[in-house]
C-alpha cells in the first residue's frame, strides 16, 4: 500500500534533482516554475500526511479556486460560481464525513446549480449557464476521491505531473502527428512517451495497478484536451495568471481531474 510517508523520500529527491537541472538550464521560466513546485509540493504533502482531514482541506481549497477560474472561462455569474463552489466543496466534505452519502450530496449539488438560472428566469443565457454549471460539477467533483485515496492519490498526482512534463518535451523533440486539433502543440509521440514515464513513476512508487495505469495513460491526456477545448471556446491561453510560470490552477490539475474520474470508474 502506498503511504504518504513512503512517498516523501521520492518527492524530496525529485525536487532536489529537478532543482539542479533547472539551475543548470539557466532558463528563467523553469526557475519560476520550480520555485512554485518547491512551495506547493511540501505544502500538499504535509496536508496529506494529516490523513483524511488534510486531504479534504486540500481538495476543498483546490476545488474552490478551480471553480473561480472555470467560472471566468465559461462566463458564469457570481451566484453561479458561489453555488457551484459550495456544491463541489459539499461533495468533498461528504467523502470525508459521510462517504455513503456522496452520490446524494452530488445530486443535491446538481439541483442547486440548476436552480440558479431557473430562479433567475434567464431565458437568454439560462441553458448555457445550466450546461456550464453541471459540466463544472461533473469535472471538479472527482477531487473528492483524493480523500479516501490518501497516499495513492498523491502518487497519482505525481505520476500525472511527470507524464505531462515528459509529454511536452518529448512531443517537441520527436514531432509527428498531432494528438488533436484542440491542442495543436501536442503530439502522439509525446503522449505515448508521457504515458510510459507516468507508468514508470507508478511502478517506482509502488502504486501500479491497472486502474491507476489507465488513469495515467488515458485519463490524463483526455483531461488536458478537455481543458484545451474549454479554453479555446473562451479564446484564452491560460485559465489564470496568478500561479508563477503555470498560468492558473486548472492548468496544473486538468489532467488529474479526468485521471481521478477514470480511476473512480474502474475501481
Amino acid at each position: 500500500m502506498t503511504t504518504v510517508a513512503s512517498l516523501v523520500p521520492y518527492l524530496g529527491g525529485a525536487l532536489a534533482l529537478s532543482g539542479v537541472a533547472v539551475a543548470a538550464s539557466r532558463r528563467r521560466e523553469l526557475r519560476i516554475r520550480w520555485c512554485a513546485w518547491a512551495v506547493g509540493v511540501p505544502s500538499v504533502t504535509g496536508a496529506f500526511w494529516l490523513g483524511r482531514p488534510g486531504a479534504a482541506a486540500v481538495a476543498v481549497a483546490v476545488g474552490v479556486i478551480a471553480v473561480l477560474e472555470y467560472g471566468g472561462l465559461t462566463r458564469l455569474g457570481r451566484a453561479d460560481r458561489v453555488v457551484l463552489a459550495a456544491a463541489v466543496a459539499g461533495v468533498v466534505l461528504a467523502a470525508w464525513l459521510t462517504p455513503g452519502e456522496v452520490l446524494r450530496v452530488a445530486a443535491v449539488g446538481a439541483l442547486a446549480v440548476a436552480a440558479v438560472p431557473l430562479l433567475a428566469g434567464d431565458a437568454d443565457h439560462g441553458l448555457r449557464r445550466l450546461g456550464a454549471g453541471l459540466l463544472g460539477l461533473a469535472w471538479l467533483s472527482p477531487l473528492a476521491a483524493l480523500v479516501p485515496l490518501g497516499g495513492s492519490g498523491l502518487a497519482l498526482f505525481v505520476a500525472v505531473s511527470i507524464a505531462d512534463i515528459v509529454a511536452y518535451f518529448a512531443g517537441r523533440r520527436l514531432g509527428g502527428p498531432r494528438l488533436s486539433s484542440l491542442s495543436p502543440a501536442k503530439r502522439w509521440s509525446g503522449t505515448l512517451a508521457g504515458a510510459v514515464a507516468g507508468l514508470g513513476v507508478l511502478a517506482v512508487l509502488s502504486a501500479f495497478s491497472w486502474p491507476m495505469a489507465a488513469a495515467v495513460a488515458v485519463g490524463a491526456p483526455a483531461g488536458d484536451l478537455l481543458e484545451s477545448m474549454i479554453k479555446r471556446g473562451a479564446r484564452v491561453k491560460d485559465a489564470g495568471r496568478w500561479l508563477p510560470g503555470s498560468g492558473g490552477l486548472l492548468d496544473r490539475i486538468d489532467s488529474l481531474l479526468v485521471a481521478l474520474t477514470v480511476l473512480l470508474v474502474l475501481r
